[in-house]
């Protein structure tokens, strides 16, 4: 259910207000060019800065644009298990179909923790849930044992968004966690070594201005044209890299401006780029015949 490329979406802004209607054209674009799934709400969607109505309300729009299309795997995560229940309760009332869950942030749990943690937040809905492991955010790392005793005790546990870097890492993961647990990428420039070991797809942020060709690149490994996959890594791998030329989701959605899909608009702590990046991405973004 969930494989091939995934959106990461990013929360269009206007005038400091969440734009609904931005939100539904740019759902419309990524169905039309083949991504298999919309996340909103993740960390691309400055889940970070939206209030609770606002976030309920993104999932919820996300759900009735997708009219069941796709997969809408709503990100519910926090670094306090009692809100980050009441955050997948309220995504599941809403008809998510899954639930994308970032470790918890800043208190920095034990392996125990973060296993009860997660637990709790599997055995509070019926949907899927996908676990995300970013330590490079969160500042702790899901140990494969961890994820693979989640997934052993948590029949609606059913996949990783693995964005830990550590391909030795997702490879101890699979050889530990039970056959039909998904491992998915989440770096953009590590999705088809991903594949290669067993990768189901990618949650993906370049996905917002690249959609077709990171579809067509997981797909074409997929049914085995490793030809195809590799020379499409190859053509977004620069594209990829000026897209975290800064914290992310700052250069994609930068990008985005750029290309008159939305406004450019952040909400700090997020900040507009450095001349200097700015410079690089407009490169990048004209390299590949975007701009």
């Amino acid at each position: 259910m969930f494989k091939g490329s995934i959106v990461a979406i990013v929360t269009p802004f206007s005038k400091g207000k969440v734009d609904e209607n931005k939100l539904r054209e740019l759902i419309e674009f990524q169905i039309k060019n083949g991504s298999s799934g919309i996340v909103p709400c993740g960390t691309t969607g400055e889940s970070a800065t939206l209030n609770f109505d606002e976030h309920e309300k993104v999932i919820e729009i996300t759900i009735e644009q997708v009219d069941k299309r796709v997969p809408v795997i709503a990100g519910t995560g926090s670094n306090s298990t009692e809100e980050a229940i009441m955050l997948t309760r309220q995504a599941a009332s809403a008809g998510a179909d899954a639930s994308l869950q970032v470790s918890p942030y800043y208190n920095r749990p034990t392996q125990a923790g973060l296993y009860r943690h997660f637990k709790a937040v599997a055995q509070s809905v019926k949907i899927p849930v996908i676990l995300y492991n970013i330590a490079g955010r969160t500042g702790v790392n899901i140990e494969p044992e961890t994820v693979a005793s989640l997934a052993r005790d948590c029949k609606n546990i059913v996949a990783v968004k693995e964005a830990s870097g550590s391909l030795d890492q997702m490879s101890r993961l699979k050889a530990l966690c039970p056959a039909g647990f998904d491992l998915i990428s989440g770096d953009d420039s590590l999705t088809l070594p991903v594949l290669s070991i067993g990768g189901a797809g990618v949650i993906s942020v370049v996905a917002n201005i690249a959609p077709r060709d990171v579809s067509n690149m997981v797909n074409a490994f997929e049914k085995g044209d490793i030809r195809k996959a590799r020379r499409l890594h190859y053509k977004l791998l620069p594209l990829v890299k000026a897209c975290f030329l800064e914290t992310n989701p700052i250069p994609v959605k930068t990008a985005m401006g750029l290309l008159g899909m939305c406004e450019p608009d952040l909400r700090l702590p997020m900040c507009e780029m450095s001349e200097g990046n700015l410079g690089k991405l407009k490169k990048a973004l004209k390299d590949y015949g975007l701009l």
